[in-house]
């Protein structure tokens, strides 16, 4: 079975309600995912007969505070030894569930996070790289999503603020971690969400959806997301079972 860490952030700026902590509790504790077809070849599947993997979500809501959302995002890290970490946050004016291809080393906040920290123009890590790319092939993710009908779409930059430093951060921890014997192979993004219709005192102005499609959005791509992470593992089985 396939641990997956999904955390959200609390209400910050003059919000009574996070969008991202809403979809987050909606999504399963558990569910099954469609295996992709490489892994048809997986022995343990032909003597089972399952196409099918087993998951489980271990949710957390994280602070909206540069340092204190990193120190709980890695100490559930720790705590629960995942496979998969899906980060989310509330992107108000988004029209749509946007995965995150990049994310930056760079804290610019307009306004103070809800510890009264206001980085300007700060690197998130002063030995870090400019930038990492998530590990998880998520424009295939997202295409996959889209043809299925959801409203997602591919974004380029997680911001400056909280959510970024967050991201960030996960990348660079999973840069350092190498999989071996010992460590499982762990894979890594962020996704922001749109307001929700649900949500107390969303601004007019301001897009939303139902809360129930962008659950079963996100759904859709963790899902999409786990498929995919076992068709790479086996096809890097392979590799090795064939001293490639």
């Amino acid at each position: 079975m396939r641990t997956v860490l999904v955390t959200a952030f609390e209400p910050f700026g003059r919000d009574t309600e996070n969008a991202a902590a809403l979809v987050c509790a909606g999504l399963p504790d558990q569910g099954r995912f469609p295996k992709r077809p490489a892994a048809k070849g997986n022995r343990a599947d032909e003597e089972t007969g399952s196409r099918e993997g087993e998951y489980r979500v271990v949710k957390r809501v994280l602070p909206v505070e540069f340092r204190a959302a990193v120190e709980e995002l890695f100490s559930a890290m720790d705590e629960i030894a995942p496979e998969l970490v899906l980060c989310l946050g509330q992107a108000g004016g988004r029209r749509q569930v946007t995965p995150e291809r990049v994310a930056v080393n760079l804290m610019d906040a307009p306004i103070p996070d809800n510890g009264g920290f206001q980085p300007v123009e700060e690197p998130v890590s002063a030995a870090g790289p400019t930038a990492y790319f998530t590990n998880v092939p998520v424009k295939a993710v997202t295409e996959a999503a889209k043809t299925a009908g959801y409203p997602a779409e591919l974004s380029h930059t997680a911001g400056t603020y909280v959510c970024n430093c967050v991201f960030y951060m996960l990348l660079n921890r999973i840069a350092f971690t190498p999989a071996n014997e010992a460590t499982k192979p762990l894979w890594g993004d962020f996704i922001h969400v749109p307001y929700v219709q649900e949500q107390k005192n969303v601004p007019q102005d301001k897009p939303s959806l139902p809360l129930g499609q962008v659950v079963d959005t996100v759904r859709f791509l963790m899902e999409e997301t786990l498929g995919r992470m076992e068709e790479t593992m086996w096809e890097e089985k392979e590799y090795e079972d064939f001293g490639m």
